[in-house]
């Protein structure tokens, strides 16, 4: 064997060697499926709040085709690296959630891993739900584990090579993933205060309307600087652009009306139409805070 092949040989198994160090961190264990939910186990009053919270997270442009299959997947998502189609997420046990805990649940909904262990892309921003506190994780699971179960299966994804194979997503999220910090202290205003909360998180403002690097991770150092959602462009948020009051931009969440005489169209038509079932306080108290960067405010002092 020449000094060369040893070469090659030695680099071969190096290289081999790292992929499976890699596989190895990158890897998530299952969790056990549940026995079916007897959903009467959830109060009424969690439900409710469940739905209130899953409106104001906009769960139906992403994972509902008619309202007759409410949350059973199918949406495409389109994205420059490739089409997504978001999943069934009814309680349904062959191909939704009907099996999930809510360990696997909340896990997906933070970490962005599957109960199955596989990683999930992050079309979902698990990164703004991973603000949510444990018991608005546990309403939206009962509101969504008390849906009527629907028997379907999305499209598979349509990405670009080698996009399909899962465990890389793991080094994008160590790359750049940033966890939310803590909300702004007691003495902001209170809508304000609630308003950012939302915003930043369950709402997730900024994965429409912040701009994204080439392999599609939120520039956080230019939060809602405009970006773009399922082929639309997005227009910014931070002062650099229109500058509304709470009152017009309140208007516009519920009605899709902006005082220019816009309309909401494309994907914002359907966050109007998940926000129009929403609290109105909370509605209100989005509209307070984004209004408040419209303005040239900056970013929360957390």
């Amino acid at each position: 064997m020449t000094l060369f092949s040893r070469i090659i040989g030695v680099a071969a198994l190096a290289a081999l060697s790292m992929f499976a160090v890699f596989l190895l961190w990158a890897y998530r264990p299952p969790i056990n499926p549940i026995a079916p939910f007897p959903g009467h186990l959830f109060t009424p009053a969690l439900v409710r709040q469940g739905e209130r919270l899953a409106n104001l997270g906009d769960c139906r442009s992403c994972h509902s085709i008619t309202p007759m299959a409410d949350f059973a997947g199918g949406p495409a998502i389109r994205t420059p690296l490739g089409q997504l189609y978001g999943p069934n997420i009814t309680p349904d046990r062959a191909t939704g959630i009907g099996t999930w805990s809510f360990e696997a649940f909340d896990r997906a909904m933070r970490d962005g891993v599957g109960r199955d262990g596989r990683h999930l892309y992050p079309a979902m921003p698990y990164d703004h739900f991973a603000a949510l506190s444990r018991d608005e994780m546990a309403a939206i699971y009962a509101y969504l584990m008390t849906r009527q179960p629907v028997h379907a299966t999305a499209p598979a994804n349509r990405l670009i090579f080698p996009l399909q194979f899962r465990p890389l997503l793991a080094g994008w999220k160590a790359l750049f993933i940033r966890k939310r910090p803590p909300l702004p202290g007691p003495n902001a205003d209170p809508s304000w205060r609630r308003g950012a909360y939302l915003s930043e998180g369950l709402a997730h403002c900024g994965a429409c309307h912040t701009p994204r690097n080439w392999l599609q991770a939120e520039r956080y150092h230019r939060a809602l600087a405009g970006g773009s959602a399922d082929g639309w462009s997005t227009p910014p948020l931070d002062g650099t652009g229109k500058h509304w009051t709470s009152a017009q931009l309140e208007t516009y969440l519920l009605t899709g009306r902006g005082p220019d005489g816009s309309r909401a169209r494309g994907p914002m038509a359907k966050v109007v139409a998940g926000l129009a079932r929403a609290p109105r306080e909370d509605v209100h108290a989005i509209a307070v805070y984004i209004a408040s960067r419209m303005a040239g405010a900056g970013p929360p002092s957390f």
